[in-house]
């Protein structure tokens, strides 16, 4: 923790004085962390996916979305606008 400290610049305040906690919110959050990739098995794959697909466009209108069928696999990739977007949608989906 001391080191952590250390090397932050000295305009970095991150210690709750209320609290006594100490907290590192790029750890937390990466704001390039955008991408979900999701990987479906089974006769019901591509239903899955397009499934889970629609559900994040209707969510966040500026998603991007890429099925790609691998036999009976399907792989989803979801690249969201912004990694809030990601998240929510991750913990909404119990993903």
């Amino acid at each position: 923790m001391k080191g952590i400290i250390a090397g932050q610049v000295h305009t970095v305040n991150d210690t709750c004085t209320d609290c006594g906690s100490f907290v590192d919110i790029g750890a937390v959050i990466d704001e390039h962390d955008t991408e979900l990739a999701l990987h479906f098995h089974g006769e019901s794959a591509m239903q899955d996916a397009q499934t889970l697909a629609a559900r994040a466009s209707a969510r966040f209108d500026k998603t991007q979305v890429k099925i790609t069928p691998e036999g009976e696999d399907v792989h989803l990739v979801l690249t969201f606008d912004v990694s809030a977007e990601k998240m929510i949608f991750q913990l909404q989906n119990g993903l």
